[in-house]
């Protein structure tokens, strides 16, 4: 027989082997191996906590051996490109958000991951809105209050942010009210609340799950939420879109995988996910959280995600802000 023709057959052979091997693998996920959830912001952090209760179902009712590593920095960019760079054999996930899928494409000039092509986004886990906030002694009693104080004061009223959910809600107040306000970039939230409590800065937008625990605490004060609805955690506190008609800005959360990732490993996990949003104590506990749990299908998030990259792409064209 010719060489040649043996050789096409052995590799063909082995190929089939190899996806036969593969197939065996997804079907029998995650075996003996931990499932590790990366989450690309700091631990205590609202996606941090997330991933915990989301780790803690898939460990105690599904049986999976489940752990949370953060790993935080350059506004989610760190930790996504990590797990961008994991091996595709399901047992690395990103506790993906609107930053890290949508927004960072448009707010930085380079980006070390293609969110659409390195990713399959495997589903939601909530959507949230943000908060602005103020210290709880500031004499701003509310948004109008903030955009008088700027308009006396232009260039000298400052907010603070660390992400695409507190940056772009600030510079879009900016070009709604047309004031001078200027921006101060952190590395996360710990640092903001720290300032604005000084009196260094003057207002932030928060997410709700950030914000919660602080002004349930009386460390901060809500003056305006960016939902298109009041929160049933504030129901007294305005909209932006009351006072600024087109100012709705919310984000989300999710869990996404590297490409290649098997689809029977992805289907499994979609399961699992939507399992654990309708699970009635899990349901609670996010919801505690301020997140607003919401369940979709494999297509129906990959969709929602396509539509979300066009919202921040608007927001961040309408907010002026130039890509670092």
């Amino acid at each position: 027989m010719n060489k040649h023709l043996i050789g096409g057959m052995m590799g063909i052979t082995l190929s089939g082997a190899l996806l036969f091997a593969a197939a065996v693998q997804a079907q029998n996920w995650p075996g003996n191996k931990p499932v590790t959830i990366v989450v690309p912001s700091s631990p205590g952090g609202a996606a941090d906590l997330t991933a915990r209760n989301i780790a803690k179902y898939l460990n105690e009712q599904a049986h999976i051996n489940t752990v949370v590593e953060d790993k935080p920095g350059a506004g989610g960019v760190i930790g996504t490109a990590a797990v961008k760079n994991a091996a595709a054999d399901g047992h690395t996930f990103l506790l993906s958000t609107n930053s890290t899928q949508s927004a960072n494409q448009f707010l930085y000039k380079s980006l070390p991951y293609d969110a659409s092509k390195d990713f399959v986004d495997i589903g939601m886990i909530g959507k949230f809105g943000t908060v602005a906030v103020v210290a709880p002694d500031s004499p701003i009693k509310d948004l109008k209050a903030l955009v008088d104080l700027a308009k006396s004061k232009p260039g000298d009223v400052f907010f603070g942010y660390y992400s695409s959910s507190s940056r772009v809600p600030p510079n879009l107040l900016k070009q709604y009210a047309d004031i001078d306000i200027e921006g101060a970039a952190y590395k996360n939230i710990t640092h903001i609340l720290t300032d604005l409590r000084g009196g260094l800065i003057q207002f932030a937008f928060v997410d709700y799950l950030t914000a919660k625990g602080q002004i349930d605490g009386g460390n901060l004060k809500p003056i305006a939420v960016t939902g298109a609805q009041p929160n049933p955690l504030w129901p007294d506190i305005p909209t932006t879109d009351s006072i600024y008609p087109g100012f709705i800005v919310e984000g989300w959360l999710g869990i996404s995988t590297p490409t290649g990732t098997p689809r029977e490993v992805v289907q499994k996990m979609n399961g699992y996910l939507k399992s654990a949003v309708t699970d009635k104590a899990t349901r609670e506990q996010l919801s505690s959280m301020g997140l607003q749990p919401e369940a979709m299908d494999i297509d129906a998030f990959a969709q929602y995600v396509r539509d979300d990259t066009q919202r921040w792409k608007e927001w961040v064209k309408t907010a002026k802000i130039q890509p670092q």
